[in-house]
């Protein structure tokens, strides 16, 4: 589609073809359709931010010809420092200059650290160390590069609203690597927000090869890699029975001959696309000496959201069979006697083991997250979504949205192999925790 679009093109409508960023721009570096005053674009290093914010820039304040009013015409430039903003905004590869055309080309005024375009509008530059700079002057768009790293960011964020007075509906571009600040947990959750959102991977045809291998095999899973590459908020809470130095200090590389490995299964309570997730997760042991001794590594997450029983049924009875497992330990509080016939209806020779609730989430996770402290679980690479949601959960309960199912699915998979495995087994039709 692409290609025929450019051979249909003329000489000069190829020669502005690079300029035209609505055809080449990935989707998070497009703003979002709507009547929203805040776009946050948060992404991995190296993600294409710098080229969004310009590019939008750009577009608020160009008109269809080079002399015509774009829809803003006072635009600030905010990072960290004033060098940042010179350096990476304005004068960057992926700056200001860098992606305009040479009929539109702004012109650095340095004595008023400001950009004119040929069509009257300016965009100045504001430092985040000194935010009484922003008491006085007015806009009507902004670009805010890496708020979450700003040292005044609260007090910064808080003068240039306070700026952003002129024109019908002012709005501001936010360009940032998430890391868990008030100044952007409070944006996120604002209801005029909206968000895109990549990794460094998907703006990977504009990156080094080798700077990918390199960053990914010296930080994929790390909380670091998570929020520098993957682009993911990581969030701490108080009282949190997992940290991520618990998963970073506990990887497992080559996995070791386990003598038990299990599947287990918190089935969701409704079926269909509204329904919560059904936690299915794989955990093996290696039962060396007296069970203190004992060693755990969880293997995978087969979780799945909008599942029918008999499509959830299905995807842990492939865990099953993938894995080689021994058993199937499923929660029953939700269906009781169904959950095994459903499984059942899928491979009737699935042996499972029920298991029934009698505490909360959260007293029942403690005990398995002690066994963490003690070093006795390590995990697999790519269990990020499971180890933010693990993180999460503390002893007054789970802190994020939703249902922790695959929480859930961990307490039951390790209890049945460190807690309950140590005592040997009981009886294999119904077993209950605490």
């Amino acid at each position: 589609m692409q290609k025929q679009f450019v051979d249909e093109l003329d000489k000069g409508e190829r020669l502005a073809l690079p300029y035209l960023f609505e055809f080449w721009a990935h989707d998070h570096q497009l703003p979002p359709e709507g009547d929203w005053r805040t776009w946050v674009i948060l992404g991995g290093r190296g993600a294409g931010k710098t080229r969004a914010g310009s590019e939008w820039v750009r577009s608020m304040v160009e008109g269809a010809k080079p002399l015509d009013k774009g829809r803003a015409s006072r635009v600030a430039l905010i990072g960290e420092t004033l060098d940042q903003v010179r350096e990476v905004m304005i004068f960057g590869d992926s700056g200001i200059l860098a992606c305009s055309p040479p009929d539109r080309m702004p012109k650095w005024v340095a004595s008023r650290r400001c950009l004119v375009w040929p069509n009257g509008a300016e965009a100045m530059a504001f430092s985040a160390h000194d935010p009484e700079s922003l008491r006085g002057p007015q806009f009507d768009a902004a670009w805010a590069d890496e708020l979450a790293k700003w040292r005044n960011a609260q007090e910064t964020w808080d003068m240039l609203q306070f700026g952003l007075r002129l024109g019908d509906a002012p709005r501001v571009c936010v360009t940032t690597t998430p890391r868990s600040v008030d100044v952007l947990r409070k944006l996120l959750e604002t209801s005029s927000t909206v968000t895109t959102h990549a990794p460094t991977e998907a703006n990977r045809a504009n990156l080094a090869s080798s700077f990918l291998e390199e960053v990914r095999a010296r930080y994929a899973g790390s909380r670091l890699g998570r929020q520098e590459l993957d682009g993911v908020m990581i969030e701490d809470i108080d009282g949190a029975l997992w940290s991520r130095e618990m998963f970073e200090g506990g990887r497992c590389g080559r996995l070791p001959e386990f003598d038990r490995v299990v599947v287990a299964v918190d089935p969701p309570a409704g079926a269909g696309k509204a329904s919560d997730e059904c936690g299915i997760v794989v955990a093996g042991v290696v039962q060396q000496g007296p069970p203190r001794e004992w060693r755990a590594v969880v293997l995978e997450d087969a979780t799945i959201q909008g599942a029918s029983p008999l499509g959830w049924a299905k995807a842990a009875a492939e865990a099953f069979s993938r894995w080689e497992a021994d058993r199937v330990v499923a929660e029953v509080n939700q269906g009781g006697a169904m959950v095994k016939e459903v499984l059942h209806q899928i491979d009737p020779m699935l042996p499972v083991t029920q298991v029934h609730a009698t505490r909360g989430k959260a007293a029942r996770a403690e005990p398995v997250a002690a066994l963490y402290e003690q070093g006795k679980v390590a995990h697999t690479q790519g269990l990020d979504t499971l180890e933010d949601q693990m993180c999460l959960m503390s002893s007054a309960g789970y802190q994020g949205s939703g249902s922790p199912d695959r929480v859930d699915a961990l307490v039951w998979a390790l209890s049945d192999l460190m807690l309950e495995g140590a005592r040997g087994w009981q009886s294999p039709k119904v077993r209950s925790l605490g």
